[in-house]
C-alpha cells in the first residue's frame, strides 16, 4: 500500500484565518473611539498580545458615522446603544481590513468633500485591493506617502 500524502488543505488549515476585534468606547457626549484590532489565531501564532491596527475618534468619525456604523452593523456593533464602558465584538477579515483602511486613510483629512470621495472610494474597492492598500499603508517605510498617493488617486476629478 502506498502511503497517502497529507494535503495542505485540511480543514483546519483552511479555516485558520487571521482574528479581527472592533474595540468602541464612549468617552462623553458626542465622543465615541473605534478600533480594529488583531488578534491571535491559528493563522497568525506569532502575534503574543493584540495589536492596534487603526482607530478614529472625534470629528472625522462624526462626519462618516453612517458609513462606519453599516459594517459596525454587521458584526452586531451599535453606536448609538452603546454602554458607556464601550463593547468589544469579532469581525471578519473583509470587513476589519475595510475599517482599518477607512479609519487610516481619513484621520488626517479636514475636507468633507475629499473625505466623501475616499470613503466612497474605498466602498467601492474589492477586498483584495483593500487588503493591499492596507498592507502598503502598514509595512512600507513611508506609510504616509502610500496613504497620500491613494487619497489622491481617489479624489482626483480627472479619473
Amino acid at each position: 500500500m502506498k502511503a497517502r500524502r497529507k494535503s495542505s488543505s485540511t480543514p483546519v488549515a483552511r479555516l485558520a484565518r487571521p482574528a479581527y476585534e472592533v474595540r468602541a468606547k464612549r468617552f462623553g457626549p458626542g465622543d465615541v473611539q473605534v478600533e480594529v484590532w488583531q488578534k491571535r489565531s491559528p493563522a497568525t501564532p506569532h502575534i503574543t498580545v493584540p495589536i492596534r491596527i487603526a482607530g478614529l475618534r472625534g470629528r472625522n468619525l462624526e462626519l462618516l458615522e453612517s458609513r462606519i456604523s453599516r459594517h459596525l452593523k454587521q458584526v452586531g456593533v451599535r453606536l448609538d446603544l452603546m454602554p458607556v464602558d464601550g463593547v468589544r465584538a469579532d469581525i471578519d477579515e473583509d470587513g476589519a481590513l475595510r475599517l482599518a483602511l477607512f479609519f487610516r486613510a481619513l484621520a488626517p483629512m479636514r475636507n468633507r468633500d475629499a473625505m466623501r470621495l475616499v470613503a466612497e472610494g474605498i466602498e467601492a474597492m474589492s477586498g483584495e485591493e483593500a487588503a493591499y492598500w492596507l498592507g502598503m499603508a502598514i509595512y512600507r517605510k513611508n506609510p504616509r506617502r502610500v496613504l497620500a498617493a491613494l487619497r489622491m488617486l481617489l479624489t482626483d476629478p480627472a479619473r
